[in-house]
């Protein structure tokens, strides 16, 4: 993956060079194909995946416009969180564009929700962005966490090395998906939220190219440690930035969310990006 300077008012923009110099794919919230685990765009058949991770190094950074050129259908996962990419664009610098950024403000308060999961999310107009939400997976190891977000606030610091994370109990199901073959020791928590034998830890192991891994008391495998105690609610709002910036730019918005996930967090950036049409 390259990631290209871009003229002001393009936005953000991928391009499969694998499948020629015009298979362009926006990143536009009418796009999304895909919200398992992840977030997929298509267009006229031309797909990218894993875009949340970047997107929300864009939106923490404050970048407008980019061209991410890529050889093939995913973004790299890397250490499974945005700090790879924070690094190497600070490592670059940041251009200052002539054009003032337009930020996109909202008629109304627009809200979504899933009555099955208890899920919803809320944006209500404001003079300035922020985010705050909650998640609750019915966890003892995880439990209730909160993560906050605003302009004040040091994304490269506080919110872009936090790693994605994943239940023990899931890994067996992913790994028979062929959905975690580029896990390493360094891109993902795992919550080990049941008992489990030494046999089924030695086969995560072996995933994690980890000779030895045990338990630690807190309920989390010592494949990595973690930077912060609500580590997995400040992932769910690094997700939750790079989906929502889908709606078409950098919202005046106050977010507030109740367990989001990719799909609850795509359904509203389509709910933004109507909302803020209408309006226009």
């Amino acid at each position: 993956m390259t990631v290209c300077p871009s003229p002001a008012g393009t936005g953000i923009r991928f391009l499969r060079k694998d499948l020629g110099p015009e298979a362009f794919v926006p990143a536009c919230a009418s796009l999304v194909s895909n919200t398992a685990r992840s977030t997929s765009l298509t267009l006229d058949g031309v797909t990218v995946m894993t875009i949340e991770h970047l997107m929300s190094a864009f939106t923490g950074l404050g970048i407008d416009n980019a061209l991410v050129e890529l050889d093939n259908i995913e973004v790299p996962i890397l250490d499974g969180s945005a700090n790879p990419y924070v690094e190497a664009f600070l490592k670059a610098g940041i251009v200052e564009q002539d054009a003032s950024r337009q930020y996109l403000t909202l008629p109304r308060t627009v809200e979504v929700n899933d009555s099955e999961t208890g899920s919803w999310i809320k944006a209500e107009p404001a003079d300035a962005p922020s985010y705050d939400l909650t998640i609750d997976f019915n966890s003892k190891v995880i439990g209730v966490q909160s993560a906050h977000w605003d302009e004040g606030v040091d994304y490269a610091t506080e919110i872009g090395p936090c790693r994605t994370f994943v239940f023990f109990h899931e890994l067996e199901f992913l790994l028979s998906q062929n959905l975690i073959k580029g896990g390493d020791v360094d891109n993902a928590l795992v919550v080990v939220e049941h008992p489990v034998s030494d046999k089924q830890v030695r086969r995560v192991a072996s995933v994690f190219n980890r000779p030895v891994m045990n338990v630690n008391p807190d309920g989390y495998l010592d494949n990595v440690r973690r930077h912060f105690p609500n580590e997995c609610a400040r992932h769910k709002l690094l997700d939750l930035m790079g989906d929502l910036r889908l709606a078409g730019g950098f919202l005046n918005a106050r977010i507030t969310g109740f367990k989001p996930g990719h799909t609850m967090n795509t359904r509203m950036a389509a709910a933004l990006a109507e909302a803020i049409g209408a309006k226009a």
